[in-house]
């Protein structure tokens, strides 16, 4: 009987693959660090009975087409944004994804970040190599303090909670905009809800952790900026797409806002002339919320799972989509 085909879209550890050889043929793309074409993803979707793609690889309608074989996709990521999944509902592909494992590794990255943006770590640590410092001074680098400070959280599903927890550490005060009300941050961290416009003109430190939806695209505009205090810190911890990069770049320099800090990007890798990569008051990242070796592999972990699950016929650990 022949094995079901599964194709990784990048090189993972061998033993994290192990268990699927023991039930598939197994193909990864032999590269750690370069995406696989789109034109081989859909070669390869013709044999494939699961794919295991990273977050920027797109699963869209011309590798689902493909896929005729395909019983599931099991993305490496919470977020899911790079798969059409109402296509792949519509032709019975299971789409699963890897929630829970990440959260708190994040969280951390998203408030290091905004430590990092409000204290000038990363120009203060340039500042130094460069030979720049050349005595104290009263306002030398001198940035933003954080504690007592009031947070808003746009996105408050468990990241957006995790972040919320961190503040709390710092004595902040927790605002929150969500889709849906969350009655367990209300009770547990004291988060308080207020509508978009009243979080963006009342925060000193607007975090956007929500996820990439048609109404969320660009939800940080040029009047979203204007909204903000001219001494607010954005971060962007969720997806490059939700802000409007020219409108963030031309409130930064016309200084509506203060600074920000950003791990994501609308189109990534982002390349090194982007105009927001040429602010100081701007820190950028390089899309690494997850990247922990424990966390990596976790995700890998369930990803894998996911897969496993399918082709023994039972449900998967994390689907994302329901079959008729």
């Amino acid at each position: 009987m022949t094995k079901p085909y599964v194709f990784i879209t990048r090189k993972l550890p061998e033993d994290v693959v192990a268990p699927l050889l023991a039930i598939a043929e197994v193909e990864m793309w032999p590269h750690e660090d370069m995406a696989v074409p789109h034109d081989v993803l859909v070669e390869k979707a013709k044999r494939a009975t699961a794919i295991l793609p990273m977050v920027s690889d797109p699963i869209d309608e011309d590798v689902l087409a493909a896929g005729s074989g395909l019983k599931v996709v099991a993305n490496m990521g919470v977020g899911y944004d790079n798969i059409d999944v109402p296509a792949a509902t519509k032709r019975g592909v299971l789409v699963c994804n890897t929630p829970d494992v990440l959260t708190d590794t994040t969280a951390d990255l998203t408030f290091a970040l905004l430590l990092a943006t409000a204290r000038r770590l990363v120009e203060a640590a340039e500042f130094l190599k460069e030979g720049k410092w050349k005595s104290w001074s009263p306002f030398l680098l001198a940035g933003a303090d954080v504690h007592h400070k009031t947070i808003g959280i746009v996105g408050m599903g468990n990241i957006g909670q995790a972040v919320a927890k961190r503040a709390k550490g710092f004595d902040m005060n927790i605002l929150y905009y969500n889709r849906s009300r969350r009655p367990e941050a209300e009770e547990k961290l004291g988060a308080v809800y207020r509508p978009f416009a009243d979080l963006l003109a009342e925060s000193d430190f607007v975090v956007c952790l929500t996820p990439l939806t048609r109404e969320t695209r660009h939800l940080f505009n040029r009047e979203a900026f204007r909204q903000m205090k001219t001494s607010a810190i954005f971060i962007n911890a969720a997806r490059g797409a939700v802000v409007d990069e020219q409108a963030l770049y031309e409130a930064l320099v016309a200084g509506e806002i203060a600074a920000a800090g950003l791990d994501v990007f609308e189109k990534e890798p982002v390349a090194a002339d982007h105009p927001l990569l040429s602010l100081p008051n701007v820190v950028a990242l390089p899309h690494i919320g997850s990247a922990t070796y424990e966390t990596r592999r976790a995700m890998m972990t369930l990803a894998r799972d996911n897969i496993i699950a399918v082709l023994e016929d039972r449900s998967p650990l994390t689907p994302v989509n329901e079959l008729s």
